[in-house]
């Protein structure tokens, strides 16, 4: 009879990139019976995943902490897994009750969560440094008695295993089994693909390309209409071509139809200010691409750019070295071509999920183990 697992998001989608499409399928693939309880949708099994859907009544946050996650342990539950894998702050309450049960846990820490608390604008900012406080205080009394933690990138790995000395990394590194041919760079174009927000500095970017003769700015992802105003206003020279939300399947494409990705992430605290994350799949979506990167210099990121010989990496708040990075890269189309080479050759040896695939299930055999 196979090990029984069940993996609980409240906030996730079903088709979590990193949830399902990583991690629920690769223990599918392991002979693990794998069962999914995530938000709004219906039950079904895809890829070997049992997929059991909660609906959500109301949307409000207090309604999802409290009442909903109450559903959603109740689903949970009655699967009667071996291992219930948990995605969620919010569900950390239910870590007791399942102890209680017997059950093993693994919890999974997306984010640094109380960095995240701080910049939380829907909290009165007065009150935001003592929730973040309150909620290390409530993490470390309970995080201590799970089985496991996971996360993505080495800084909260760092924070975590105070906590619990069982606390390892699985980075976010991208799935290559459909690795996409190269394709002779295009010239008239850098790229953005993603979720639309201020901390991707979309705004510098455009304000360097202003400066640049035929070179155009493609933006691919979903935006509020509002943000979407302030970024025309910065677009004088209409150099921006917006493409909204594009499926998964085409993004690649999407990407190799410039010469350069943009991953110029803003430093905040949340990401280690100077240090920055692996848990951000852009940086490996564009080397996977076969196309150069022009991203943050945050540390993390600079040592792959460096080593892999695949990018440039700049200060995201200086807009003349954006210039200046692009300018480059439109003046040097081979080195912008063995950049993009460099950088698909890196993801296809290292930066993929098959090699933290190994990782992650080397942690379910010794949480399994520790349980006899």
């Amino acid at each position: 009879m196979s090990i029984k697992v069940c993996h609980v998001t409240s906030v996730h989608s079903a088709m979590d990139g990193r949830i399902f499409n990583k991690q629920c399928r690769s223990l599918a693939r392991a002979n693990y019976s794998v069962y999914l309880i995530a938000p709004s949708v219906g039950d079904t099994v895809i890829d070997g995943v049992n997929i059991i859907g909660v609906p959500q009544q109301k949307s409000n946050r207090i309604y999802r902490i409290f009442r909903y996650t109450n559903l959603i342990f109740k689903k949970a539950i009655a699967v009667d897994a071996d291992i219930y894998h948990l995605h969620d702050p919010e569900l950390l309450p239910l870590v007791s009750r399942l102890l209680n049960k017997g059950k093993q846990i693994i919890f999974d820490s997306h984010e640094d969560v109380p960095l995240q608390i701080e910049r939380k604008y829907w909290i009165p900012k007065i009150l935001r440094l003592f929730i973040s406080k309150l909620y290390k205080l409530y993490e470390r009394r309970v995080l201590k008695k799970v089985d496991a933690i996971i996360t993505v990138t080495p800084s909260i790995v760092d924070r975590l295993i105070k906590i619990n000395p069982r606390t390892f990394q699985v980075t976010n590194y991208p799935i290559i089994d459909d690795l996409v041919a190269l394709k002779d760079l295009q010239t008239t174009s850098v790229c953005f693909a993603g979720s639309l927000d201020e901390s991707w500095m979309l705004s510098n970017i455009i304000k360097a390309i202003n400066k640049i003769d035929n070179v155009e700015f493609r933006i691919a992802g979903s935006c509020t209409e509002s943000y979407i105003k302030l970024l025309k206003k910065d677009d004088i020279n209409n150099k921006v071509v917006f493409y909204g939300q594009i499926p998964h399947t085409q993004v690649s494409g999407f990407i190799q139809n410039s010469f350069a990705g943009m991953a110029l992430y803003d430093y905040c605290a949340e990401l280690g200010n100077n240090m920055g994350t692996l848990g951000n799949t852009k940086l490996f979506e564009y080397m996977s691409a076969g196309v150069p990167v022009i991203c943050t210099d945050f540390l993390l990121w600079k040592k792959i750019i460096v080593e892999e010989k695949c990018g440039i990496c700049v200060n995201p708040r200086d807009v003349e070295s954006i210039e200046a990075a692009i300018r480059y890269l439109v003046d040097n189309h081979e080195i912008a071509m063995q950049m993009g080479r460099n950088g698909q050759i890196a993801v296809k040896e290292r930066y993929n999920w098959k090699t933290q695939e190994l990782i992650l299930l080397d942690i379910y055999k010794k949480t399994l183990s520790n349980a006899d």
